[in-house]
């Protein structure tokens, strides 16, 4: 890589990136977006962040962690992606763009409050789905004993085999050294509702307080959103971090893939069963109701592999009807637009 873009290698640029970017826009110049503010980007650039506003739309539209090309100072395009992390717009049937080009998801989840199964169920499959590693971070250990702690682990463990599952207390320091380890010189993001101890994380991560902490409300442990915007941190002990407000819902966009990564043992069992058009519900020959009936598979797994593949199903629908409204209006718009102008000849 040339050494005019060592300072960029921190950040995650690579022999890959560096291929990408001649093929894509040969002579331009690397960057990283650091944060979107509407009418630009703030980006990481070879010589330090710049502030560099949108003078072309762009396909893809940039979102965090993205990186971009520039020549003579302007965005021109946005490099091929590696993983894009996204969810159900909060309003509509599109999709939101949480982060771009992640490693790695941290599923944040507070021992102040239940540890939700369907949450961290939605966030590793959003992760899977933008070919990123899920990874649950129980913060807050110290609320309760080490003894509730470690049970309250193992019970994440037993219940979403193959994932991650890491204990921590950003006060006492508990888990930080095997956090950052997880971290390594990878790209990261954070996912939690408001009050988890995100933002304590990113600080503790970072060695100051750049991230205002909110207070949490007694009652419900629920917190103020401290984070408003999606901004990317390089991390001083290697790796970087995208930050990123608390989400209350995880809507999926994600396609059936996803759901059977997240869910890879029941997919298993499904392939087994006799009948292609096994409904999994007693049928003769039924391998996940066999894996049930003897205790290899909990009925609550079942339950979160036919509620996200009908989510997603549900999903996908939506969006073909939008495009096809969307589609039927243009034609219309055309068509009016074709009988003015036979008028007016």
């Amino acid at each position: 890589m040339p050494n005019s873009y060592d300072a960029l290698v921190p950040l995650g640029w690579d022999a890959g990136w560096e291929t990408s970017l001649r093929s894509t826009s040969p002579g331009a110049t690397p960057a990283r977006a650091i944060c979107h503010n509407g009418a630009g980007l703030v980006l990481a650039t070879p010589d330090g962040a710049e502030s560099v506003m949108f003078t072309q739309r762009l396909d893809p539209e940039p979102a965090v962690g993205d990186w971009i090309a520039l020549v003579d100072g302007e965005i021109s395009a946005v490099l091929p992606r590696r993983s894009l992390l996204r969810r159900r717009a909060a309003h509509g049937d599109g999709e939101q763009q949480l982060a771009a080009n992640v490693d790695t998801v941290l599923l944040v989840c507070g021992l102040d409050r239940p540890v939700k199964d369907g949450r961290i169920q939605r966030g590793t499959t959003i992760a899977r789905d933008a070919g990123a590693e899920p990874v649950v971070i129980l913060t807050k250990a110290a609320k309760g004993s080490e003894t509730e702690a470690a049970e309250a682990a193992a019970e994440v463990r037993s219940a979403h085999p193959g994932i991650e599952v890491l204990i921590t207390s950003v006060k006492e320091g508990v888990g930080l050294d095997e956090l950052r380890a997880i971290i390594g010189n990878r790209t990261v993001t954070l996912i939690g509702e408001s009050g988890a101890g995100k933002s304590s994380i990113v600080n503790a991560l970072m060695g100051d307080n750049a991230i205002a902490i909110g207070d949490v409300r007694k009652g419900d442990s629920k917190g103020r959103h401290t984070t408003t915007t999606r901004e990317l941190h390089l991390l001083t002990g290697g790796g970087v971090l995208i930050d990123t407000p608390g989400i209350r819902a995880v809507g999926l966009v994600s396609d059936s893939d996803a759901v059977a990564e997240t869910f890879a043992e029941v997919d298993d069992l499904a392939d087994e069963c006799r009948f292609t058009d096994c409904q999994h519900d007693g049928q003769p020959g039924c391998a996940i109701s066999e894996a049930i009936t003897s205790g290899a598979l909990a009925e609550s797994r079942l339950d979160g592999w036919r509620r996200l593949h009908e989510e997603t199903e549900a999903a996908a629908a939506r969006i073909l009807d939008a495009e096809r409204r969307r589609a039927d209006r243009n034609f219309s718009k055309q068509a009016k637009t074709a009988k003015r102008d036979e008028r007016r000849n």
